[in-house]
């Protein structure tokens, strides 16, 4: 993975943590509600995974937000 592609799993992790900790909730309770695991939540928050659009679309859809408040441009 390069430098670019390591960088924008950042952003993205970084947004989802912003919007799961504005809701109150825990990497475990996100997970839950997204029907994913704990700890691929907290991988993708640390940018160590890269999340398929359709985990990606999950998360979105459950923080209710928008796909690019996850990585704006």
């Amino acid at each position: 993975m390069d430098t670019n592609e390591k960088e924008t799993l950042m952003i993205i992790g970084d947004n989802i943590r912003k919007y799961r900790d504005g809701k109150g909730w825990s990497q475990e309770e996100l997970a839950f509600e997204c029907n994913l695991h704990r700890t691929y939540i907290g991988a993708v928050e640390r940018g160590e995974r890269n999340i398929t659009i359709l985990n990606l679309i999950k998360i979105k859809d459950v923080l209710e937000v928008k796909l690019n408040q996850l990585y704006p441009e």
